[in-house]
């Protein structure tokens, strides 16, 4: 209890008590998330999200979690409106994001498939399986993130009978959504990740009458101009969602957005921001894009960005 009391204060303190096993607060306006450092976060999407998570992330969450006090610094400095990460300035085109919270749309549901969940978008039961091989194969934030908006927004960005690239589909959650939303769609990824993701994106949109949407493989900055000859590809929207994390590819991965973005494209990337190089990509990201950020969903650390070409 002295842990809660420097944290709570005493009288705080006294009014809740600590789940035996999950570390949350029995408390209903307050959760506690435990791993390397104790944080006091509020109770809602931010509990939903994590009961999608799987347990195989852990050992990559702990590594999120334990970050350097600079790090952490950094990622308090990095607001909305502005990155402070290294010297150069940020400016993003408008003023403060909405804020938002991931609603609940995954159904629970009794199930002989422990693998699978439910989620309900655009009047659309959507059944995914996950899989424990891969990162790509989890439903993460982001994707929650930005379905939901695609679904809350579609007049401002309409999908219907437009051409769709999703890099890091994973899963194929936010695919099935653009589909059902009227999109001719393309979702890409490793190629070890494509069979989980054909699976969900067949068994999801095979009885709807809507476009049929394709699954490709693609490796970030590897063979685009023979795979997607910019004469005969060209999207009006690309989506990606947590494609920025602790990995290698991240120069690849600037390098394929860029290839894909031409005059009259719309990149939508919802991202959880863990670490540093996060906001350094972010940072890269607004050098080269006319950025915006959209929306921001704080319990979950989801920021969701618009980017377009610069027109010189």
């Amino acid at each position: 209890m002295e842990a809660w009391n420097h944290i709570l204060g005493e009288e705080e303190a006294n009014k809740v008590s600590v789940g035996p096993i999950t570390g949350q607060l029995c408390e209903p306006t307050v959760q506690l998330s435990v791993s390397c450092r104790v944080t006091v976060t509020g109770l809602g999407s931010f509990a939903m999200i994590s009961a999608q998570q799987p347990p195989f992330p852990n050992k990559a969450e702990r590594t999120m979690d334990c970050q350097s006090e600079e790090e952490e610094t950094c990622e308090e400095q990095c607001d909305s409106e502005n990155c402070t990460c290294s010297s150069k300035h940020v400016e993003f085109n408008t003023g403060s994001p909405v804020t938002l919270k991931i609603l609940q749309n995954w159904v629970p549901r009794v199930s002989h498939y422990f693998d699978k969940e439910h989620y309900t978008y655009a009047g659309h039961q959507i059944a995914i399986q996950e899989s424990i091989e891969h990162f790509g194969a989890v439903v993460w934030p982001g994707a929650l993130a930005l379905s939901q908006y695609l679904e809350s927004n579609q007049e401002q960005f309409n999908l219907k009978d437009k051409k769709v690239l999703e890099i890091g589909a994973g899963t194929g959650l936010l695919s099935i959504v653009a589909c059902i939303l009227g999109a001719h769609v393309t979702a890409t990824d490793l190629p070890e990740v494509l069979e989980n993701l054909s699976y969900n994106i067949s068994r999801n949109t095979k009885n709807l009458n809507m476009h049929k949407p394709e699954v490709r493989k693609l490796v970030w900055g590897e063979g685009l101009t023979e795979d997607f000859p910019v004469s005969t590809y060209h999207y009006d929207f690309i989506l990606a969602t947590d494609v920025v994390y602790h990995h290698a590819a991240l120069e690849p991965l600037l390098a394929t957005m860029v290839y894909f973005c031409k005059p009259g494209t719309v990149l939508l990337w919802a991202n959880k921001f863990r670490f540093s190089t996060d906001y350094e990509f972010l940072e890269k990201v607004c050098n080269i894009f006319n950025t915006t950020i959209l929306a921001e969903f704080p319990e979950s650390n989801v920021k969701l960005l618009k980017a377009t070409v610069r027109e010189n």
